[in-house]
This record gives structure tokens, sequence and C-alpha cells, in this order.
């Protein structure tokens, strides 16, 4: 039994999984580690292959460890999935990671700086907003709806509905239901502004990004050619956002880029420039990748 050459190492919140195995497939090691005793249960092992699922912290535990001198690679849990014997627990996990990182034919999910995670925070934390936002207005349409108020679709209509919950000599909102809604609006108003700054963040972000050359544009192969990791959806068409980009790759949707609002009035669907904050594989398919994926026989990617 030789020393360890490759681990596959399952993170947790507070307990680690690690499976070793040496250049012949043995098993060298098989423990629990503690979070606190992670690092230096790697810093005495010799250089080798790690393996980690990427998910929640996994970038974290990745520098780290590079910077010991290990070579850590991150996979899509879906595809590591495969490779899981019998029940699914820590030890049984750790050992698919194991078996997982040494396939060649295994598609690996690059380390993201700490950078690249604040800028995707910055994105996530807009989403969250504005889907608690649009709980707000749907919640103030409905409460409105029932006292005969409505309005158009919108944030025209939405304006509208706020200027009659914050006039107080409009008799059709009665009292009791006045102070619930002028809570719901607080709210709204508040959101709104937040969104806003962040949204402010994001495009000086981007604007430092661009003058610092950190705009990426990608060669026409990897724009005219369908992406390997495309699966298709349940009416046999690829999904967007998964021809967009591959597992793990941490993609925005909803991302504010300065080349989308100049070359598109604002459908990210045409912006080719990005960032590396917030960066995917591919960019989405433009009308001549579809045209050409149609062609080869891979479907429809609308």
């Amino acid at each position: 039994m030789g020393e360890v050459s490759t681990i596959g190492l399952d993170i947790a919140k507070s307990v680690f999984q690690v499976h070793g195995v040496d250049a012949d497939g043995a098993v060298v090691t098989r423990k629990r580690v503690r979070r606190v005793k992670v690092l230096e249960f790697f810093a005495a092992l010799p250089s080798c292959l790690i393996g980690i699922e990427a998910c929640p912290s996994a970038h974290y535990w990745s520098r780290r460890l590079q910077e010991l001198g290990h070579t850590v690679r991150l996979m899509p849990p879906n595809y590591v999935k495969a490779y899981l014997k019998r029940s699914k627990n820590d030890a049984n996990d750790a050992a698919a990671i194991c078996e997982a990182v040494t396939r060649p034919s295994m598609r690996f999910v690059p380390t993201k700086s700490e950078q690249q995670q604040s800028a995707l925070m910055l994105h996530r934390s807009r989403q969250l907003l504005v889907r608690q936002r649009t709980m707000l207005s749907n919640a103030i349409r409905g409460h409105l709806a029932e006292l005969g108020i409505i309005s158009a679709k919108g944030r025209k209509g939405m304006a509208e509905l706020l200027e009659i919950i914050a006039n107080q000599e409009d008799d059709r909102v009665p009292a009791a239901a006045r102070l619930s809604l002028n809570v719901l609006a607080g709210q709204y108003a508040t959101i709104t502004t937040e969104i806003g700054n962040i949204e402010k963040h994001i495009h000086a972000w981007h604007r430092s990004c661009e003058e610092a050359d950190g705009w990426k544009k990608y060669p026409v192969s990897a724009r005219s050619s369908p992406p390997p990791w495309s699966p298709r959806s349940g009416i046999g068409q690829h999904s967007r956002l998964a021809a967009a980009s591959p597992p793990g790759s941490g993609w925005c949707p909803d991302s504010i880029r300065p080349a989308a609002r100049r070359d598109s009035a604002g459908y990210q669907s045409r912006a080719i420039g990005i960032c590396d904050g917030c960066w995917s594989q591919v960019p989405w398919p433009s009308s001549d990748m579809r045209v050409s994926t149609a062609r080869n026989g891979f479907g429809s990617l609308v």
C-alpha cells in the first residue's frame, strides 16, 4: 500500500469525510475530519489530487487547499451521483467523489476567486430582493382588488396603487386596511431603494472590469457550436439557461451587463461581453447559433 495520491472530500458544515487511495487504487485512508482540523490534516499530506463536489463553500476550500500545494478539482454533484455505490452517506459520497475525479470524461468547474464570488453575491442579492418586491406587489394588488381597486400591470400601475394608499382623503380604502397597506407600501419602497443601490454597485463593478480589460470575448467557434452540456428539457428542447452555462458555473440569469443594455435595450440574450466577476462558459445563444444547432440535429434552443 503506497502513499495517498487521490482524495475524495465530502464537505459539510462541521464534519468532513475523507476517502483517499494510492496510485494503484487501493484505499489508504478513510476517516472523518472536523472542520477546524481540515487544513491541518491536508497540510501534513504530500501534494495530491483532491476532488470536491461544487456545492456551497466548495470554492473556498478549493482555494485554501490549493494554497497548501494540492491540485483541487470541483465537479457538479449530478456528475458524481453515477459513481455512488449502495446507500447515500458521507463515506460513500467521499468514495464516489474519489472515483469520479479520476475519470477522463469528467467535466470540472473552475474555482472562482473571492472577487468573482463577491460579484455573484451582488447579482443573487438583487435577485432575492426582486422576488420579495414582486411578492409585496402581488399582495398589495390583491388586497386592493378586494376593495374594487385595480390598476394596469407593471411599475406604472403599481405607482398608481401606491398613490391611492398614500392619499388619506381617498375613502375607498378603510382606515384599518390603509394601516396594513402602508406597512406593505413602506417595505416596497425600501426594497426598491436597496435594489437601486445594488445595481449601482453592479454597474460600478462592470465598469472597473471594462477599464482593466477584464472583459472577455469568446471565439466564433464557441458561439457557433452547441455546448456539450446542454441537456434536453421535458418537451424535447434545450433549456436556454442550461445551454448558456454548465452545471456548477454559478451563472446569474439576471445579470445587469452594460453590453446587454447597449446592444439590445436591456435584453441580456444578446450580450457577448462578460467580466471576470460573473461569467459563463458560453454566452446566451444567438439566432445564428440556434440555426446552426438545428442543422446539426441538436433540436431548438428557443
